[in-house]
């Protein structure tokens, strides 16, 4: 550990005076004809003095420190860090595209907006929904266009006494806060034993009040809502409108329409589904799509297709306005659109059958050992939990930092809180039957070293370039420069 620290150390501590990799001519001088004395330096700034050799050799050992999806396997569940295509980076780089200026007229970027039209017409096929929107930038922004239009609607037709959504508590954690943070009262339920939504709670929490039922399909412990289009038909009967949060589409794209099930809104996450992964916070697109009798209330302008060319129509008078400056974060959007573009409707089928297969294959190979918290077929996700109790007092964190030293991406820990010590599990639709079963047999070892040798899981990571901090610690004193 002791080689590792010395071999990290910052390039600030590598530093030796006089090492340059390039040379500039002195600029002091010629700054004082633009700029007043005062805004000029008296001295030089402290940065790290090193040759071109040794920044690059520091930086590619930074890099080589991260875990990255081109490196390891990310069993993230609810994440979906699935392989982005690299010819899909390619495309998306191109000039026409990167150099477009937000201000340009629509005569200079027609093909940036044929790609956006032609994207809105393969989500509202793959969902069925009437209309779609591209504006919103993560998932996030996604759900509050969603309850926004929802609000549009409701304001349209007077029904100004519909103050709350309810969510379950089977919900990505998003769901609740966006709820809030559009102005309505969130009330939460209690999913049912078997994991999916209690339709007695739903039956009791439904009144002229509510305004949407939030409901996320397959939800956060992995599992499809069997009773999904009697759930729609009560939101329904209760004058609500039916938001279905589908980032974990890529379960159910190209083999079920989230129109069929009922649903009045519903957002898209292209950084998850569509083969753009969003680790490291970024980036996200989040379209909204709905239903033709909501479709009218969504955010303008939208692009339309009118006598053989591309505009953004602004002619939308129920449109709840825009939500995002310009037009949503076009690198994501071109990525989705390859991504739709390069399947049919039967690859489609199978990239959700394949996400299915492996998170199952993994939940099965691992009965026994750690078991699934539901005990059901999953859809996207397996959540697994642990009973320190009887794992000679091993934490879900434990096995979460242990695995890094077998060279695998920790999966998410902790979430959905309704799980005790949960550990969730996405193996996505791309990775093969190798990786999965290197993975499993990872786990396997761990298992193995709890029985026998618990402490070394307790101590675990041991071959990071960081080992196990105190975390209490670092909570209360964190040391946040150096």
């Amino acid at each position: 550990m002791e080689e590792i620290l010395k071999h990290d150390e910052l390039s600030i501590e590598k530093s030796r005076p006089g090492r340059r990799g390039i040379r500039f001519a002195a600029v002091q001088k010629h700054a004082a004809q633009y700029l007043p004395a005062q805004y000029l330096r008296s001295a030089a700034p402290r940065l790290p003095e090193l040759g071109e050799f040794e920044t690059v050799r520091h930086f590619t050992r930074l890099s080589q420190l991260n875990y990255c999806l081109d490196g390891q396997f990310y069993p993230l569940g609810s994440c979906t860090m699935k392989y982005n295509p690299k010819a899909y980076d390619a495309l998306s780089a191109l000039p026409g595209f990167t150099q477009a200026h937000p201000f340009a007229p629509e005569s200079a970027v027609q093909g940036t907006l044929e790609m956006l039209y032609r994207l809105q017409e393969l989500l509202k096929e793959v969902t069925g929904l009437a209309a779609f929107t591209l504006q919103p930038a993560a998932g996030a922004q996604g759900e509050l266009t969603g309850i926004l239009t929802a609000r549009a609607y409701h304001d349209a037709r007077k029904d100004f006494k519909r103050t709350e959504v309810i969510v379950p508590d089977t919900a990505h954690g998003t769901n609740p806060a966006t709820a809030n943070m559009a102005g309505y009262t969130v009330v939460n339920i209690q999913s049912a034993p078997d994991g999916c939504v209690d339709k007695e709670a739903l039956k009791n929490a439904l009144s002229e009040r509510t305004a949407v039922v939030m409901l996320t399909v397959p939800n956060t412990v992995g599992l499809f809502e069997k009773d999904i289009r009697e759930i729609a038909d009560m939101v329904h009967k209760a004058g609500a409108l039916f938001y279905m949060d589908g980032a974990n589409f890529n379960a159910l794209i190209g083999a079920a329409k989230p129109a069929d099930f009922g649903a009045d809104l519903m957002h898209l996450n292209l950084h998850k589904t569509f083969a753009a992964p969003h680790g490291g916070g970024g980036p996200g697109s989040g379209p909204v799509g709905a239903a033709a009798h909501v479709a009218p209330f969504l955010p303008k302008p939208m692009v339309e297709l009118k006598n053989g060319k591309y505009t953004l129509s602004g002619k939308m008078p129920k449109s709840l306005g825009k939500m995002k400056a310009f037009f949503g974060n076009i690198a994501v959007c071109l990525r989705g659109y390859c991504y739709l573009r390069q399947f049919d409707g039967r690859t489609l089928k199978e990239v959700a059958e394949n996400a299915v297969l492996n998170a199952n294959y993994v939940r099965a190979a691992l009965k026994g050992r750690f078991n699934a918290y539901f005990d059901a077929v999953c859809m996207h996700e397996c959540v697994l939990s642990l009973n320190p109790a009887e794992m000679n007092g091993v934490h879900a964190s434990d096995v979460a930092k242990r695995l890094l030293d077998y060279g695998f991406y920790a999966p998410t820990i902790y979430f959905p809180l309704i799980v005790p010590e949960a550990m969730m599990i996405e193996p996505t639709e791309t990775e093969s039957k190798e990786m999965l079963d290197a993975f499993i047999s990872a786990m396997e070892k761990i298992y193995a070293e709890i029985q026998s040798e618990p402490q070394t899981v307790k101590d675990a990571p041991h071959g990071q370039c960081v080992s196990r901090i105190d975390e209490v610690s670092a909570a209360r004193q964190p040391n946040l420069r150096w």
